[in-house]
């Protein structure tokens, strides 16, 4: 009486009629007043939006008051350039991230699209979208929930709420059900959530949350209010971009001031200026970082993974917690039998034999109202794992039943907690078989059969079958008793037989533990996040190596009860989450990363949305994903298999190390530019390099190799190492060192290689080598082209050679496997083919100011460009001995 009075208030709160539901006219008020019962829609970028947002930073921002200024003093060619890398950066951006988000648009199309409810005495179906809050909406088996529903009668009635709440199977409702106390979303059994559907039996609800006011419309809103926020890396060019900024206006600043002192012509050290901020600029840079993570996802597809945002390439390398849904990612989201108890003797389900056990897998087979045709599954999750036990025993359900076909039933219900079906076998004889729980089975039960054998049960043989149980429930199993009846058609559930028992789970996936394994080796932390029961989770999570205690889990109960600082303070030693809500999985989400961790979220529900839009990497599952989830992460597992994400973090960090190694080569080289630009000038003499110069080698010469290095393969030990710190420098590691080496080296031939010519002919007229005599000598026009022209060429192919050594600065290079990098050979001999034209085609020629070489000069100038590799010989040798002797 109570729980129906509780019913009635909840009718009277919303002022409807049980059994004519609303008036017409009262719904449309409603409809009017609170909107449709559908979600907010969020505007989607325009192309336009989503290339103006590769611009957006702020090395770009640089190359684009370069071009400005080229433009103003009239060097069209710097320019043009120039503008061509950077609307090419942006377009590799956006082409990459043209799948427009579709996270709110996937919500939308979870509501269902129709529903069946009672208005003006009357049953009718309407569109989901003018449901209001007090419809009286009817359900049964197959229905989608069209909106929130206070259930105010069910019948047998299960749900299937795991793309919600993580439960991995049909949630048992009921109307009747008064909470004690606030519950999680998955306890609350007298209500029915939208976008969840009808596993079983039939019910009614009234409306009370519709639209965004509903848990998916909740989640709805926490994805669209989530903010993207900058990678480690884009972080890191970020402050690059920012410090080279500074360094090339601090540079133009000096060059200036140099030019006053020394009366300089002002136009002319203008444009001079504009090469040295061009030199302290890697304007080949943004577009090398983009193609080379670009190339990395196109890689990234060959380990079943696809990625929908291009910095989440280079994140992967930085995760330290991986934090992962149960259902569906770390199991297989299908229940299974996996243990069994007949003739006394608790079994792996491996054992099972059909001929030996006929009556065990008959039974459990033929009582069910599930059915398994062909790849098609319909029914409860727990009959289907019936079903399978049978298949592998090579016994279907269709076989059994055309051969005993059901001649009575007693269905199954909440109260009973067990169902019954008589059968009539070949030879005539009538058998009914009972399953359900095993304390209500083994009441009913007056004789057990043990070999063939049927004999009174007794206490002690009732305690081996609960000792039997409470096995299997410590290993989280869900336990199903058999019993049997002969030669009776009435379906009684009395008196009966027993005649075994099975336990099932939700089993892990096959290479789930070793993946958590090699997790621990490379210094990352696994942690699961589950609506399942804290029970069934530990077992689980202790099965894969997730978690050794139960001090290690907590439940969503006691998330509620905390604050975001309580659980920040708590989250190193927790490895279980369960029964959580999506609010839940934020706040976790949230608390590793208080801690400085990149966190990847892996999940495949609707309920997995919010918290893989708020990690750093979200990670959704591409076959049992919802398109919620998929819409929501920033890469997706096209094979469901937990054991991807390994590869792909492997794949994430050695591509971060190829970038890196891009960086260094790319800095080096520029140093080198403004060490030679900046002595010169310093010194009095003429710019040994034209702006066009300098542009050619960053953006043409440079970015092929760059390239290679960005592809470069992987290093092999790089799991067994941990994941590098988010807060660390490109510079870090010895990082700052290599450049200046490296720059130092390359700026120190390239004005030998400038002054070349000037100090032959000071040296073949008898004159002396002075600073005066070198500046009076380089006004002579034809000399100043030449030793242009050698610098030019030294420092682009010195360039080539840096790159070669820079793929391992731990290795000599005559220890490198170069066939492993054919783009590096590629990229050396189109560098050395591109070189070789501007110094031979008219046209080029008359471009860049430069003048034809012969076979010796260019013999010559190789010869020097060689340097950086012999000074790379030295560098490996001396970290070998600081090694040896550290």
């Amino acid at each position: 009486m109570f729980e129906q009075q509780k019913i009635n208030e909840v009718l009277e709160q919303f002022d409807v009629n049980r059994n004519k539901g609303l008036s017409g006219d009262e719904a449309q008020a409603r409809l009017e007043k609170n909107g449709p019962n559908a979600f907010q829609e969020k505007k989607p970028k325009t192309k336009l939006q989503m290339f103006l947002s590769q611009l957006r930073d702020p090395m770009i921002y640089i190359l684009m008051g370069a071009v400005v200024i080229s433009v103003l003093l009239r060097e069209f060619s710097d320019a043009i350039i120039i503008m061509a890398v950077i609307l090419l950066n942006a377009t590799i951006g956006m082409v990459q991230e043209s799948k427009a988000e579709k996270s709110l648009e996937a919500l939308k199309k979870l509501s269902s699209p129709t529903a069946m409810i009672r208005r003006d005495g009357a049953t009718v179906e309407i569109p989901a979208a003018d449901l209001v809050v007090g419809d009286i909406v009817l359900l049964e088996a197959g229905r989608v929930i069209p909106a929130d529903l206070r259930l105010i009668s069910t019948i047998n009635m299960k749900v299937e709420e795991s793309a919600l709440t993580g439960e991995s199977v049909p949630v048992q409702k009921d109307a009747e059900f008064i909470a004690d106390g606030e519950v999680t979303l998955g306890d609350r059994l007298n209500m029915a959530y939208l976008s969840t559907s009808v596993a079983y039996g039939r019910g009614e609800g009234v409306v009370v949350r519709t639209g965004m006011d509903t848990e998916i419309g909740k989640i709805a809103r926490m994805i669209s209010e989530s903010v993207d926020e900058l990678t480690p890396l884009q972080k890191r060019l970020g402050e690059l971009g920012k410090l080279l900024g500074i360094l090339a206006i601090v540079l133009c600043v000096l060059l200036f001031a140099v030019a006053l002192i020394q009366g300089r012509d002002v136009m002319a050290m203008l444009l001079t200026a504009i090469a040295l901020a061009v030199a302290a600029i890697p304007e080949g840079l943004p577009a090398v970082v983009t193609i080379v993570l670009a190339l990395g996802v196109q890689r990234m597809v060959k380990v079943n993974t696809i990625v929908r945002k291009l910095p989440a390439v280079e994140t992967l390398g930085s995760v330290s917690i991986v934090c992962s849904d149960k259902t569906g990612t770390l199991t297989q989201n299908k229940m299974t039998v996996t243990k069994y108890y007949v003739n006394e003797s608790l079994q792996q389900v491996s054992n099972l034999d059909y001929d030996t056990n006929k009556l065990l897998v008959d039974g459990f087979v033929l009582c069910t109202d599930s059915s398994i045709e062909g790849t098609s599954r319909f029914g409860d999750p727990t009959e289907l794992a019936l079903l399978d036990m049978g298949v592998n025993v090579n016994v279907t359900k269709q076989s059994l039943e055309a051969s005993s076909p059901r001649i009575n039933e007693k269905s199954f219900d909440s109260d009973r907690k067990m169902m019954t079906t008589v059968h009539q076998d070949p030879s005539g004889r009538l058998i009914s078989y009972t399953k359900g729980a095993m304390d209500r089975i083994i009441g009913k039960c007056d004789e057990i059969i043990i070999d063939g054998t049927v004999r009174p049960i007794t206490d002690a043989d009732k305690e081996k079958i609960e000792s039997a149980a409470k096995e299997m429930a410590s290993l989280a199993l869900r336990v199903l008793a058999l019993a049997v009846r002969f030669d009776d058609n009435s379906a009684e559930e009395e008196h009966l037989i027993f005649t075994g028992l099975v336990g099932m789970i939700d089993p892990p996936r096959p290479e789930a533990a070793a993946a958590v394994e090699r997790f621990k080796v490379a210094g990352v932390v696994t942690v699961m996040i589950t609506g399942d029961h804290i029970d069934t989770a530990f077992a689980i999570a202790k099965e894969l190596g997730i978690a050794e205690s139960e001090d290690q889990c907590i439940t969503g109960d006691t998330l509620n009860r905390m604050t975001q600082e309580d659980l920040n303070a708590a989250a190193p030693q927790l490895r279980v989450f369960a029964r959580v809500s999506p609010e839940n999985k934020v706040m976790i989400v949230n608390a590793f990363r208080s801690h400085g961790d990149i966190v990847s979220m892996t999940g495949d529900g609707v309920n997995d949305a919010p918290s893989l839009k708020t990690a750093d990497i979200g990670v959704a599952m591409g076959i049992t994903g919802t398109d919620v989830a998929k819409g929501a992460a920033d890469m997706v597992l096209t094979d469901d298999n937990f054991a991807t994400i390994e590869k792909a973090i492997e794949e994430g960090r050695n591509i971060y190390n190829n970038i890196r190694k891009s960086v260094l080569f790319l800095l080096s080289s520029n140093l080198g530019e403004i060490f030679t630009m900046f002595i010169a000038i310093v010194a009095g003499l003429a710019s040994p390099l034209k702006a066009i110069h300098i542009l050619w080698v960053n953006l043409i010469t440079d970015s092929l190799p760059g390239l290679a290095l960005g592809v470069d393969s992987g290093d092999p030990d790089i799991m067994k190492t941990s994941p590098r710190n988010p807060k660390e420098s490109l510079f870090a590691h010895g990082g700052l060192t290599i450049i200046l080496f490296f720059g130092f080296v390359i700026g120190a031939i390239t004005l030998s290689a400038f002054l070349f010519t000037p100090i032959n002919t000071l040296m073949g007229a008898g004159q002396s080598i002075t600073l005066e005599n070198l500046k009076l000598i380089l006004l002579d026009e034809g000399i100043y082209t030449q030793s242009q022209t050698y610098a030019f060429t030294v420092l682009a192919v010195s360039q080539l050679f840096n790159a070669i050594g820079m793929r391992n600065l731990n290795r000599s290079i005559f220890r490198f496997n170069h066939l492993e990098n054919r783009m590096m050979i590629f990229a050396f001999i189109f560098g050395i083919f591109l070189q070789v034209a501007v110094t031979e085609i008219p046209f080029l020629i008359n471009m860049f100011g430069t003048m034809g070489l012969s076979l010796n000069e260019w013999m010559t100038l190789v010869a020097l460009s060689t340097a950086p590799l012999w000074f790379h010989e030295l560098f490996v040798f001396i970290r070998y001995i600081k090694k040896k002797n550290a």
